[in-house]
């Protein structure tokens, strides 16, 4: 009984210390009145190189009116978990921005001082008319363009592969789904039934359903196949062990 209580508690403490030191240190969110606000850095540039001299993995995730909340979140905090600099940028004029339910998320900078950076994956979440305001920021569409002509990683989510990525001609005929809404409006038909779908260097998905799903694929993606199970195991989405 000793041992037991003694391996539990170090257990407890270990999944404290996981949590604690893996909390989004960028990102304010707020829910009607309540507010949990998160110090935010005061330069995000200066952070953005520092993590590039570093070696430090940089994803970049902008953000929209009507953005859908959890599709966000869960992709922003499940790769700082895993280690990667995740930019939050604002489409919009301001850095705060209200989601597709009313939760209001204060993003690291706007777009425009992501234009001229470099990222190892550019993650887009979806949500409407979220989707249509990634679509129709065109400093967003010409990094999204760059990153795919680079052959580095982007991904998108819910509405966005059909409402952004498929006018614009980044899915390149490539196998993708998106949510059931519109997957309709994917050109390439194969794959819309999957929850994730991995085409090269484009990841899709559904929606808030398959957000963890969606998130712990780019994590494999990013760091492997260890670093996702890493993450995934003090989140119990899958069998863990703490």
């Amino acid at each position: 009984m000793l041992a037991s209580c003694t391996r539990n508690a170090s257990q407890r403490r270990m999944l404290g210390s996981h949590i604690s030191c893996c909390l989004p240190r960028r990102t304010t969110l707020r829910y009607g009145l309540l507010a949990a606000v998160i110090p935010i850095s005061s330069s995000v540039s200066s952070r953005h190189v520092a993590a590039m001299a570093a070696g430090q993995t940089a994803v970049l995730v902008p953000i929209g009116t009507g953005t859908e909340e959890m599709e966000a979140v869960i992709t922003i905090d499940v790769l700082r978990r895993a280690g990667a600099a995740v930019t939050v940028a604002s489409v919009e004029d301001s850095l705060e921005v209200t989601c597709s339910r009313g939760v209001k998320i204060l993003a690291d900078q706007l777009i425009a001082d992501a234009a001229g950076q470099q990222y190892d994956l550019i993650a887009c979440p979806g949500g409407m008319p979220g989707a249509e305001r990634l679509r129709d920021s065109s400093t967003l569409s010409q990094l999204v363009k760059q990153q795919q002509a680079a052959g580095k990683l982007y991904a998108a989510i819910c509405a966005t592969p059909a409402v952004f990525f498929e006018p614009q001609g980044l899915l390149a005929d490539r196998k993708a789904t998106a949510h059931p809404a519109f997957s309709d409006k994917l050109s390439n038909q194969e794959a819309v039934q999957q929850r994730v779908v991995v085409d090269g260097t484009l990841t899709t998905s559904r929606g808030p359903g398959t957000a963890f799903e969606f998130a712990l694929e780019l994590v494999k993606q990013l760091y492997g196949d260890a670093k996702m199970k890493e993450v995934a195991g003090p989140m119990v989405m899958y069998d863990y062990k703490l």
